[in-house]
């Protein structure tokens, strides 16, 4: 898939031009871009708040990072570690910065009906009412269903069906990819700094990545990454009415049952089947050949092979065996309880 970025950034800053707090800062250090650890090369800044992310902070290549105070110490001698008092909230001020306008999903200005640019199209069937943004492309023996938008630079390759009421914005979809009706993909994800008197928004400036064979099901909500992606894994299939958070990545060949619910920043490995109504909290990492059952509430890492159960969700013998314990111990109460009635009905009978 294209490189293609959604937002362009503006600057570059130097590193004493980012905030008030920077201003005594002795280096020169010009910075191009917000990126995560992952993706960051020299000239970017980036961020460091939880120990989760400790391996990715030792290889990180930007040139500054803000960070705590207990973990500057991971991060390699090539970045400059700035160690601020809140660094979620200092990331986002920066990043607004960068993308003034990515807090906030504005409307695509360079929206046109799809009949005054069809014949770009030739070889893609289109519904009504249809319109697309400046530089889509759309590849070949695509289906675009009625009321459907696609915004600005969006991709989609070839042997898509696009169902009636999509939206499309800050994504790229692979080959063979079904979105049906109703799903909204690459909207802004729920992340913003809690403040006293007005809340923060954290710019969204990330993509969303539907790989080859995927499948998204009815009134799907999937949100583009805040920094980095958010990305669904190929033959991977969600049902409908699931959301998935920003900074999600869904390994391949996973099967997401209907109003299944990702947290943000969680990473699910391949192979993974998620029973209906479960929900995974964020920047959590499950295995590859995980099962959930359905309804069950995940607050804590999996690792390769399991399958939970319950909420917490625990292993599924231990639910099992805590579900035992509980029929025992209410017969027991009953039991206890009916014997007590009846010495109290005899005593005042």
């Amino acid at each position: 898939m294209s490189d293609i970025s959604f937002f362009v950034p503006k600057g570059p800053y130097n590193i004493n031009q980012l905030l008030k707090e920077f201003s005594k800062q002795k280096k020169n250090i010009l910075i191009s871009d917000v990126k995560s650890l992952e993706s960051a090369s020299k000239n970017h800044i980036t961020f460091l708040n939880s120990v989760d992310y400790i391996e990715s902070a030792k290889k990180t290549k930007a040139s500054v990072c803000l960070t705590t105070k207990s973990l500057k110490g991971y991060l390699p001698n090539t970045c400059l570690a700035i160690v601020v008092k809140n660094v979620l909230f200092a990331i986002a001020e920066i990043s607004k910065k960068f993308y003034p306008n990515a807090d906030i999903d504005y409307p695509d200005q360079t929206l046109i009906e799809f009949n005054k640019i069809s014949p770009k199209f030739d070889t893609v069937i289109f519904g009504k009412n249809i319109f697309i943004g400046k530089n889509v492309k759309i590849g070949s023996n695509t289906i675009i269903g009625s009321n459907t938008v696609i915004e600005h630079d969006v991709q989609i390759d070839k042997n898509c069906v696009i169902g009636a009421n999509v939206t499309l914005r800050n994504s790229l979809v692979g080959k063979n990819v079904v979105i049906q009706d109703g799903s909204k993909i690459g909207v802004k994800g729920f992340g913003f700094i809690p403040l006293k008197d007005k809340n923060f928004r954290f710019p969204h400036i990330g993509r969303v990545i539907l790989n080859d064979n995927v499948e998204i099901g009815a009134n799907c909500t999937i949100d583009r990454g805040s920094i980095g992606d958010t990305i669904i894994g190929r033959n991977t299939f969600l049902d409908n009415q699931v959301h998935v958070a920003h900074n999600v990545r869904i390994g391949d060949n996973c099967m997401i049952a209907g109003q299944v619910g990702f947290a943000g920043s969680s990473y699910i490995g391949n192979n993974v089947s998620i029973g209906g109504q479960a929900g995974v909290s964020g920047h959590l990492k499950i295995g590859n050949n995980v099962r959930i059952g359905g309804g069950s509430g995940v607050v804590k890492n999996i690792p390769d092979g399991i399958t939970v159960m319950g909420y917490p969700a625990v292993p599924l013998k231990e639910f099992i065996k805590k579900k035992i314990w509980q029929i025992v111990l209410t017969k027991n109460k009953l039991k206890n309880y009916y014997h007590t009635e009846n010495q109290c009905f005899w005593l005042t009978g």
